[in-house]
């Protein structure tokens, strides 16, 4: 009788651990193993590249994942008259403006989301 109790307590266990785990991947886990929700990819009010036409590169330091990718691609959107797409493969932000970047609001913008700009390279204008 106590084994069949043990081995049902076992088998509840191992199924509520793996019910958590197939939640965790379905909701794109949290970052970095820290269980917190994933971050929803936010974009730049206009899309079209023309719209930008000064173009920099960031270097981030401390990204591990695709959500703190999305994190720095969320905050740099977020400076008003940028458009940013973070690879995390290389951990480069590329970011275009309306106007001549501000290297200090970028900088601000990564380091208030929990980040490192290690790097920024000159801007350049693109037609």
């Amino acid at each position: 009788m106590a084994a069949i109790l043990l081995t049902i307590c076992v088998a509840a266990g191992i199924a509520a651990a793996a019910a958590a785990t197939a939640r965790r991947f379905r909701q794109g886990g949290g970052c970095c193993g820290s269980h917190e929700a994933a971050v929803r990819k936010t974009g730049a009010p206009r899309r079209r590249r023309g719209q930008y036409p000064w173009e920099t590169r960031l270097t981030i330091g401390g990204m591990t994942c695709d959500n703190c990718a999305r994190k720095v691609e969320n905050a740099l959107n977020g400076v008003p008259g940028t458009w940013a797409k973070v690879s995390i493969s290389d951990s480069i932000a590329r970011v275009r403006t309306e106007e001549e970047p501000d290297a200090q609001s970028l900088k601000r913008a990564v380091r208030e989301a929990g980040y490192t700009v290690l790097s920024v390279s000159p801007a350049v204008r693109r037609e």
